[in-house]
């Protein structure tokens, strides 16, 4: 085989690779794929529509949930989705996030935590009920809009309260349960 033909034959491949690529960008470019949120990653992922979306049913009431929650597997929860932003020992440094020992009745955005907490975050105010660390663990934007946590929610009602009851077990002097 001369050189002449080779020639012909990779620019007749290279040109098929070009071809294919554009009509790639084309179809994209007039069909884009929708961008949808995973639930459990703070990254967004391309996704096809789902066929048919069931509502999603309102999160049970944390009272409810903590009469047969468990600070172990909470332990187990916190380890895996929130260690590398919290500390939860007591006198731990803050990471990203507060610490979070004795949060359970401590102040939402309590400055005594040398925290930079957002403004969004101060301003909320009042202290951390079970209500409120429910509503926030299940989606910390909708709850503090503006708030700096980036983290989607625990959306599984039993992962929150478990959750829940490690965080209250995390405390010198657990408050009561509701």
């Amino acid at each position: 085989m001369n050189s002449f033909e080779f020639n012909k034959i990779a620019g007749a491949f290279l040109m098929s690779l070009l071809i294919i690529t554009v009509i790639g960008h084309i179809g994209n470019f007039i069909i884009p794929k929708p961008v949808v949120q995973h639930e459990d990653a703070g990254h967004e992922v391309n996704a096809a529509p789902a066929a048919a979306a069931v509502p999603e049913a309102p999160p049970k009431p944390i009272a409810e949930l903590l009469k047969t929650a468990s600070a172990e597997e909470g332990a187990k929860v916190f380890k895996t989705k929130c260690t590398s932003c919290h500390n939860s020992e007591k006198g731990g440094a803050n990471k990203v996030g507060p610490n979070l020992w004795n949060i359970v009745g401590d102040t939402k955005g309590d400055p005594h935590l040398n925290f930079n907490f957002s403004d969004a975050m101060k301003a909320k105010g009042g202290t951390w009920t079970y209500d409120d660390l429910s509503a926030f663990l299940l989606n910390p934007k909708g709850f503090i809009p503006g708030t700096r946590m980036t983290f989607v929610g625990l959306k599984k009602d039993e992962e929150r309260a478990n959750v829940i009851a490690f965080l209250r077990a995390q405390s010198d002097s657990p408050k009561p349960l509701p």
